[in-house]
């Protein structure tokens, strides 16, 4: 029973902050734990291939390979092809340039193409300075909508079947699964197709943009010696935007469902209900001020 009144009086802001240094650190050591022996196992696989290609090329020397190595980078990083004769018109057309200015509005920020330009540079700055918060205001809106759709699916459903739960159960798994399809399972297979990844490559890189993470290790649209159609660009960007709107939809459920959680264990190691101590005053306290989702007043439509 004391240690139940102790944490209690713990605040709930620093059990959360243990929980996510926690999950961190624990993040860490799995990845240390599967890649760290891997990435050693490339360094010597790539040491050794640069001893075989020194041998077999007597003629290059170091510094010939490392100048080499810096044409190779040169030409990846303007999206420039060397395993042919022809050439290309590299990173910079007009549909990868919008596409570009999309992922940095989103915070995506893939990293395989930059500008290289003073003028390119500032102008990155302000365009990202005005554009990020205009894209995060457009996202909450179109959010918003989609929660409305939602909202009116179930209501109408209810109405059929008296079953309050039941609906919205149904109503939200339904949701989910075809925002899955719409926003996973279907890119994964165009760009399984298209950048001749596999299926795990695929959904890894969906998942990776529009979680707005971006490492850039798996880029769409970037391969120099593909031909992309000229809709790729267009569908791409399309589904950039819809699926971020969808995603923070789904994030922000799952964060109302943590703070429930939070709430519920709060309340069960204090050995009390929260709605006691508000019952002669108002609470004041914005971590136990978690709404019923149903009353949660609906974004006008008419907005």
């Amino acid at each position: 029973m004391a240690i139940k009144e102790m944490l209690a009086r713990v605040p709930s802001i620093l059990i959360l902050g243990v929980v996510y240094v926690a999950y961190v650190l624990i993040g860490g050591v799995i990845f240390w734990k599967l890649e760290g022996e891997l990435g050693q196992k490339d360094i010597s696989r790539l040491l050794a291939d640069k001893r075989q290609l020194l041998r077999t090329y007597a003629c290059l020397n170091q510094e010939g390979l490392e100048a080499v190595a810096q044409v190779i980078q040169d030409a990846s990083k303007v999206g420039l092809s060397l395993k042919g004769k022809y050439t290309t018109d590299g990173f910079w057309k007009f549909t990868s340039s919008a596409l570009f200015s999309a992922t940095v509005v989103t915070t995506i920020g893939y990293g395989n193409m930059s500008p290289s330009t003073t003028e390119g540079q500032i102008f990155c700055v302000f365009f990202a300075l005005f554009g990020i918060p205009l894209n995060m205001v457009v996202l909450n809106r179109v959010g918003k909508y989609m929660l409305v759709i939602e909202r009116k699916i179930s209501d109408f459903f209810q109405g059929k079947t008296k079953c309050r739960r039941c609906t919205q159960f149904f109503v939200h798994l339904v949701s989910y699964l075809s925002g899955a399809v719409l926003f996973f399972i279907v890119p994964m297979i165009v760009f399984k197709e298209h950048e001749s990844w596999t299926y795990a490559q695929a959904i890894y890189f969906c998942f990776i943009t529009l979680s707005t993470i971006g490492f850039g290790d798996y880029v769409a649209d970037s391969n120099p010696d593909k031909v992309y159609p000229e809709w790729y660009n267009v569908l791409m960007a399309s589904w950039i935007f819809f699926g971020l709107a969808w995603l923070a939809l789904i994030i922000n459920h799952s964060i109302d469902i943590l703070e429930r959680l939070n709430t519920h264990f709060k309340q069960w190691w204090g050995g009390h209900s929260q709605t006691k101590e508000c019952d002669n005053a108002e609470c004041d306290n914005p971590e136990t001020q978690v709404e019923d989702e149903d009353e949660i007043k609906k974004p006008s439509t008419s907005e």
